[in-house]
């Protein structure tokens, strides 16, 4: 069957034995043994007798929206926990009245141990609590991580051409600007960022270009 290749960073391609058209629709076999149906966009290179497509999920599946599963989890995860942080802080002051009143534990007392057990469980609850309140702030902080990144584009997305072609042109616009003004350069590496700004861009938008444009 089919498979998956490593391309560049975030892209991988298809490589096959077989010749196919833009368009056609075929299965792939991951690594972990699950089969994708992906669309063939473009042969990329030919090499040893294997062809190499790029491609796209047939069920739209992409970085986008995995950030948008990932953050919807993470979202999910962070509302139970603060839910368990609730009801462990409601279970820790369930004797409240009573041990707020600070009477001293009665040793030998038939309520040693009743007392004892009270204020344990009230320590213990409040630990669960606070231990799962930091929990649903980790989880909401990788939630609003991954959100910010629904709108991501890389070089594994068809749009990735126009959008490292204006990155492109943005990098230019700055680097002959700095080139012809050296006062407003930011210090002075800026014209040297700048030019390697254009170069990163550069290689991007031809890598785009091979593997997006038809």
């Amino acid at each position: 069957m089919d498979k998956y290749k490593k391309y560049c960073a975030n892209v991988f391609v298809i490589e096959s034995d077989n010749k196919y058209a833009s368009g056609e629709v075929i299965e792939v076999e991951t690594k972990y043994g699950k089969i994708n149906e992906v669309i063939i966009f473009k042969m990329v290179l030919e090499s040893n007798g294997k062809y190499y497509y790029s491609q796209i999920r047939a069920d739209g599946f992409n970085i986008q929206e995995r950030a948008r599963l990932k953050s919807e989890r993470y979202e999910s995860w962070a509302s139970s926990a603060s839910e368990k942080s609730d009801q462990a802080y409601k279970a820790s002051n369930k004797h409240s009245d009573f041990l707020s009143l600070g009477e001293p534990i009665k040793v030998g007392h038939h309520s040693e141990n009743r007392h004892r057990k009270m204020i344990e469980d009230s320590n213990r609850n409040m630990g669960k609590c606070v231990s799962l309140s930091d929990k649903a702030a980790g989880h909401e902080r990788k939630s609003e991580y991954w959100k910010s990144r629904e709108n991501d584009i890389n070089l594994s997305m068809p749009e990735s051409i126009e959008y490292f072609e204006h990155k492109l042109e943005e990098a230019k616009y700055k680097h002959l600007f700095f080139k012809n003004n050296p006062d407003k350069r930011e210090h002075s590496y800026s014209l040297t960022y700048a030019k390697n700004a254009v170069n990163d861009f550069q290689k991007k938008y031809d890598t785009a270009a091979k593997l997006w444009d038809i």
